[in-house]
């Protein structure tokens, strides 16, 4: 038996332990990569995005041919930590790492994922992890794309989001807020850093004066735009129009710049990119300890994972550190475990999970967002028939 991996048939040893109290069993997989194509031009400070490579990975067992566990893995050129141009090598030798370990251990994956994570003697591969765990879970819970959340898959919690302005033309930037608010968001987040400074400061001030603080909540992704000399005059600047809180103003690994930016921002400031490369808690303990931000911006497929996601969630609430969970341009697949999530924690204030009318060919799903929210619409199913077609 073996999987196809980018069209070419490649052998799977068949390793025969007990799992579940099968004999002779074992799970197999298939990784299938798949191009995601964008609506309209998608702008953030890095450039002009029209479409997104992802992979997919189909587990499957011998016992339970009709069970599939979904996940993916969908690394950012120019942000995650894995190197893009080898990425589908990595990805094939760490699931074929995980792939006996999973036939012989079964217990829950929480549990053995920081484990494993030390053992792998590879790369840090955090996309990998996540569509490796959204798979097993998937699968344990019978297929049905249960991963952590029940409540949310049966349609019973509506979480809250923001809607999301991609950076664009100053008139086409006010007309999308304005959708934004018509489709009933009361937060609305806008990418700066691309446009000329002050074209951004009137359009803010505009929208702003159109849409007062008692209604509408502003926030702000920088995406490390700015540099560290100018950044504390852009906020003082902004500060003026109620912003709730800006994301990564100055790019990563600038801890004592940040640090000072945090102590004198009139707007709280959320640490995002700063986050990657840390899967030791010591590492995020003394991030965390040292800059003292506001809020963290949660990306698990940034960060490694759920159980990475977790860690974070639960050393900055010690702390009093703020948070809420974003995804990073997954497909309806890794949006969905995304969403059981952050719906765990039932959180009040708004996520960042809107992304998913974004692509043309995303998957079809029960995902549905309205009036501010996203929930799972049970009378909608899931298609993956173009995904297995090829």
């Amino acid at each position: 038996m073996g999987f196809r991996l980018f069209g070419k048939q490649l052998r799977i040893d068949q390793w025969k332990t007990p799992v579940f109290g099968f004999f002779c069993s074992m799970f197999s997989f298939e990784i299938i990569p798949y191009t995601l194509i964008f609506n309209f031009e998608a702008g953030t400070s890095r450039g002009i995005l029209t479409e997104k490579k992802t992979w997919f990975i189909r587990l499957t067992h011998s016992e339970f041919p009709d069970c599939e566990g979904w996940g993916e893995c969908g690394p950012l050129p120019g942000l995650s930590p894995e190197n893009i141009s080898i990425f589908e090598k990595d990805l094939s030798e760490l699931s074929s790492w995980l792939l006996p370990r999973l036939n012989k251990e079964h217990r829950i994956w929480e549990n053995l994922s920081p484990r494993w994570m030390e053992e792998w003697k590879g790369p840090w591969l955090p996309s990998a992890w996540f569509g490796w765990e959204t798979a097993w879970l998937d699968w344990l819970n019978g297929g049905r794309k249960i991963i952590c959340d029940p409540v949310f898959h049966a349609g019973q919690w509506r979480t809250p989001i923001n809607g999301l302005v991609w950076m664009n033309p100053r008139q086409t930037m006010e007309a999308q807020a304005q959708e934004k608010r018509a489709e009933g968001f009361d937060t609305i987040k806008f990418k700066v850093g691309a446009l000329d400074w002050q074209q951004e400061l009137d359009m803010l001030r505009e929208i702003r004066s159109q849409m007062p603080s008692s209604e509408i909540r502003i926030r702000l992704d920088a995406n490390g735009a700015w540099k560290p000399d100018e950044a504390l005059n852009k906020l003082e600047e902004l500060s003026v129009l109620d912003i709730e809180s800006i994301e990564q103003p100055i790019a990563l690994g600038q801890e004592l710049a940040m640090k000072e930016l945090c102590l004198s921002s009139p707007i709280p400031i959320a640490l995002d990119e700063d986050l990657i490369n840390k899967p030791l808690d010591r590492q995020k303990f003394s991030l965390l300890e040292n800059v003292e931000p506001a809020f963290i911006v949660l990306k698990p497929t940034l960060i490694g994972g759920m159980g990475q996601t977790h860690q974070w969630i639960k050393m900055a609430e010690e702390m009093g550190i703020g948070w809420w969970i974003t995804s990073m341009l997954e497909s309806n697949i890794g949006l969905n475990a995304v969403s059981q999530l952050a719906s765990q924690y039932h959180p009040l204030i708004p996520q960042g999970l809107g992304t998913g009318k974004i692509y043309r060919n995303n998957p079809p799903s029960p995902l549905t967002v309205a009036d501010g929210f996203i929930f799972s619409d049970p009378s909608k199913s899931w298609d993956f028939s173009a995904l297995k077609n090829g």
